[in-house]
């Protein structure tokens, strides 16, 4: 059986262990502009067997919280590759999360103020994060507009272009963000997806887009390098279907001719209770692995949810080849080596989670024997 410290195959990702840092929000770069101080928190946490970057916009209107990072520029670029050697100097493999948030934002985070967009003019039920004056405070979303399907080829070029430019920065591959209620998950699901176009309506409709951005970008860089994320029955930021099976199962099935690297999941409601249901059955997680490999997809099968180490165990007992941890990783630098030990785990301080510097961010210790 696969221990958690064994490596493991991910596409062309040579992992050394099958722990993986999941992506965390933590609203510290302003301007959207990655920071010398994001390459020391990374690095800390090289020994991971892979990172996942916070989520990280595509395009200026992709984006929906205060100082979230952005790759869609240049100077982006750049700030990003001062993180991505920092992590591979320490013998670490990242690749950056792809975000547009699509209806979770708000208008003073959107060019010139606009609208944000959305399969469909719903506004989502959930929050976003603005800092103003200094002080940073949820708040509720902004009521979005449908994209035009004219619109549509030029967001999926966003995520070619945002794909390329994560190679550019060093990256050793990417994570699109298909989960969590943003734009991708929007459209997917009937609850937030009313169109009445080729985007809308049966679960084909629904899902081109997800699968069109996925076609763009292992075009682009390569299946191999590219992995996606995705929450068959979260609640999160107001994402709801009554019939999550058989959509997430369709959607797998066309994934896998793209022999992508590793496929994640998150299960149930994320952050939350992991037998969360939406519709009136339990969601089978297996059945969606099954469906997928005998369509012939061999992607690694990444789990992510409230993940210890004997649960991550038996995970992979039962098949699964990665798991995520998240909050863990933002008190532990030294994760990897903490589950090893059977160490103690240091306490995050949840007053520091998003926004702020150091404090709470860099300043964590690590056990004593690492130096």
């Amino acid at each position: 059986m696969s221990s958690l410290f064994d490596p493991v195959q991910a596409g062309a990702l040579h992992l050394a262990n099958r722990i993986v840092m999941a992506p965390l929000t933590r609203n510290r770069a302003p301007g959207a502009l990655p920071t010398p101080l994001m390459a020391t928190y990374y690095s800390q946490r090289a020994t991971a067997g892979l990172i996942v970057t916070e989520a990280t916009a595509i395009s200026h209107q992709g984006q929906g919280y205060a100082d979230v990072p952005g790759i869609w520029s240049a100077e982006q670029v750049a700030g990003w590759k001062k993180v991505t050697d920092a992590v591979h100097a320490k013998g670490g493999k990242i690749v950056v999360q792809l975000w547009h948030v699509g209806r979770v934002s708000h208008n003073d985070l959107q060019p010139g103020g606009q609208a944000p967009v959305a399969p469909s003019a719903i506004t989502a039920k959930t929050k976003t994060y603005l800092i103003r004056d200094g002080v940073g405070a949820f708040v509720d979303t902004s009521a979005p507009r449908a994209l035009g399907i004219d619109e549509l080829p030029g967001i999926v070029q966003d995520y070619r272009r945002a794909a390329r430019n994560a190679i550019d920065a060093g990256f050793d591959g990417v994570e699109v963000h298909g989960a969590n209620g943003y734009l991708l998950d929007q459209f997917l699901r009937s609850g937030s997806n009313q169109r009445t176009d080729a985007y809308g309506g049966p679960i084909e409709n629904r899902a081109r887009l997800l699968l069109e951005v996925m076609q763009a970008i292992t075009q682009e860089i390569g299946g191999a390098r590219t992995g996606l994320r995705l929450s068959p029955v979260t609640p999160a930021n107001d994402a709801s279907d009554p019939h999550p099976q058989p959509l997430f199962e369709y959607v797998v099935r066309q994934l896998a001719p793209l022999q992508l690297a590793y496929l994640h999941f998150i299960e149930g409601q994320t952050g939350g209770a992991r037998d969360y249901m939406q519709g009136d059955q339990p969601f089978d997680y297996a059945a969606l692995r099954a469906a997928y490999r005998s369509a012939g997809g061999t992607a690694a099968w990444m789990v992510n949810n409230g993940y210890d180490k004997t649960l991550a165990e038996r995970s992979l007992k039962e098949g699964a080849d990665l798991v995520a941890f998240g909050k863990t990783f933002i008190a532990n630098p030294d994760l990897v080596q903490r589950l090893r030990q059977g160490a103690p785990f240091n306490e995050p301080d949840r007053s520091t989670f998003y926004g702020g510097g150091a404090k709470g961010y860099t300043d964590y210790p690590a056990l004593a024997s690492n130096g």
